[in-house]
C-alpha cells in the first residue's frame, strides 16, 4: 500500500489545486466550515422542499453527501473553459492511478456506471463493432459468475450490457460453471461475510482460468485503505462510489484496475454516441470535482475524523439512554458504511411509542432529522452531519422518547 509520506509528497506536487495539499485542510474540526454554503436564492425553499439533518448515511434518496467547498470550486472552475473530454479523462485517470498506486483509473457515473462500462469493456475489448453491438451479446462471451449471496438489486448494472448472471455457492461450483461463454467473475464486497468464497480464492480462480475479476466496493470507504487494497489483492477491476465517503459529486464514481480493460470500458462512454453508456455521461465539471474530492480525502486526518464520529455517536447514545427503559448499541458495520453507528431500542411498556412513530416525529419535527431503522430499532450515523448537528439530534431524540 502507498505510504502516507509518499501520498503527501504526491499531493504536494499537484499543480491544479495548489495549496489543497496542506495538512489539515479538511479536518473534522473544519469540515462544517469547509462545506459549500448556498448564496443568493434559496432554491430548495422556492421549490417548497424541506431540507434535513442527515442522521442516516450516504443514501442516494437523501442525495448522498455534501461536497467540501474545494470540490465545488473545482466544479466551478470546470465551467470556465472548454477542453477535450477524452483528453481530460486520460489526464485525470492517470493522476488518480498515481494517487491510488494502481495501473489505471477513470471517473465513472457512480459505482453503478462503473460496473456497466467495466463489464462492457471486458466483453468487447477494443473492437468497435462489438461496442456498437451491445446489449446484443450474440456471439460474445456474456456470462458473469457471482456468488448467490452477492446477488443484489445493483447487479442490474451488469444486466445492462446484455450479460447473463450465473449464481454459485461454492468455489467448486464456481469452477464447474466456467465455460467458453464466461466473461467475468463479479464480487460484492459488502456481502463478503455472506459468501463462501473469499477474496484470495476468488482472484486465484479468475487467474487460473484467465477470466477478469471485478469487485464492487460502492459504499466501502472508509477505511481509506480500501482504495488501495483490492487492486493490490489482484482484482482486475474495482468500483467505488464518488459521492459517499469521498464526498465527491453524487453522480460520479471511480473505476480502478487494469489499463487495457479501463481503456476498453471508455469506448462505451461519451463522447461516443452509439453505445450503451452514452447516457452515463460524466461532464468536465464532475471529473474535476471527483479528482479534487479524492485528493482531499486522501490528505485528511482519518484518525481525528474517526474520533469525532465516535464522540458524536457516544453523545447521542448517552442522551437517549438517559431515558428510563432505553438501550443502545454502538457498532461498526464490517464492510459497507464502515463508520460508528447506533442502534436504539426501548421497552415500550415504559416508553410508549414505536420506533416507526419516533422516526416519523424526528422527520416531521423542526429541524427535520432523517434516520434509518425498522419496527424494532432506530439507526443513526453522524458522518454525514455538519459538526454540531449531533447535539440537535441528541436533544430531539431524548425529548421524543422522554415525552412518549
Amino acid at each position: 500500500m502507498i505510504s502516507r509520506r509518499k501520498l503527501l509528497k504526491t499531493l504536494s506536487s499537484l499543480p491544479v489545486i495548489g495549496g489543497l495539499a496542506g495538512a489539515g485542510l479538511l479536518t473534522p474540526q473544519t469540515i462544517g466550515a469547509n462545506m459549500a454554503k448556498p448564496v443568493g436564492r434559496n432554491l430548495f425553499k422556492e421549490l417548497g422542499l424541506r431540507t434535513f439533518i442527515n442522521a442516516a448515511g450516504t443514501y442516494t434518496s437523501m442525495t448522498g453527501s455534501m461536497m467540501p467547498k474545494e470540490v465545488v470550486e473545482a466544479i466551478k472552475f470546470g465551467t470556465t473553459e472548454y477542453v477535450d473530454l477524452d483528453q481530460l479523462h486520460d489526464k485525470v485517470g492517470e493522476r488518480i492511478a498515481n494517487l491510488l498506486d494502481c495501473e489505471y483509473a477513470t471517473v465513472s457515473s457512480g459505482a453503478f456506471g462503473a460496473m456497466t462500462i467495466g463489464l462492457a469493456g471486458v466483453i468487447c475489448g477494443m473492437d468497435q463493432k462489438k461496442v456498437a453491438q451491445l446489449p446484443d451479446t450474440t456471439g460474445l462471451k456474456n456470462e458473469v459468475i457471482l456468488q448467490e449471496a452477492h446477488d443484489i438489486g445493483y447487479t442490474h448494472a451488469l444486466l445492462n450490457t446484455g450479460a447473463k448472471l450465473v449464481k454459485v455457492k461454492t468455489a467448486k461450483e464456481l469452477e464447474k460453471k466456467i465455460n467458453d461463454k464466461t466473461a467475468m467473475l463479479w464480487f460484492l464486497n459488502a456481502n463478503t461475510d455472506q459468501g463462501e468464497v473469499g477474496y484470495e480464492e476468488f482472484v486465484a480462480i479468475g487467474r487460473k482460468h484467465g477470466i477478469p475479476t471485478f469487485i464492487d466496493c460502492a459504499a466501502d470507504v472508509p477505511p481509506v485503505e480500501n482504495l488501495f487494497k483490492f487492486t493490490k489483492l489482484g482484482f482486475d477491476l474495482v468500483a467505488f462510489s464518488g459521492g459517499k465517503g469521498i464526498r465527491g459529486p453524487q453522480s460520479a464514481g471511480l473505476l480502478l484496475g487494469r489499463k487495457d480493460l479501463i481503456k476498453a470500458a471508455r469506448l462505451h462512454t461519451p463522447p461516443r454516441g452509439t453505445t450503451i453508456a452514452r447516457g452515463m455521461k460524466v461532464n468536465k465539471e464532475e471529473v474535476l470535482g471527483m479528482m479534487v474530492a479524492l485528493e482531499l480525502y486522501l490528505n485528511k486526518d482519518h484518525k481525528k475524523e474517526w474520533e469525532l464520529w465516535e464522540n458524536q455517536i457516544q453523545l447521542i447514545s448517552d442522551s437517549a439512554t438517559s431515558v428510563d427503559g432505553v438501550e443502545s448499541e454502538i457498532h461498526v458495520p464490517p464492510h459497507a458504511n464502515h463508520v460508528p453507528s447506533l442502534k436504539i431500542t426501548w421497552d415500550q411498556n415504559k416508553v410508549k411509542i414505536t420506533p416507526e412513530e419516533a422516526r416519523k416525529k424526528l422527520k416531521e419535527g423542526h429541524p427535520s432529522i432523517a434516520t434509518v431503522g425498522n419496527k424494532e430499532t432506530i439507526g443513526i450515523t453522524t458522518w454525514m452531519m455538519v459538526p454540531g448537528q449531533e447535539r440537535i439530534v441528541a436533544e430531539r431524540l431524548k425529548e421524543i422518547l422522554a415525552n412518549a
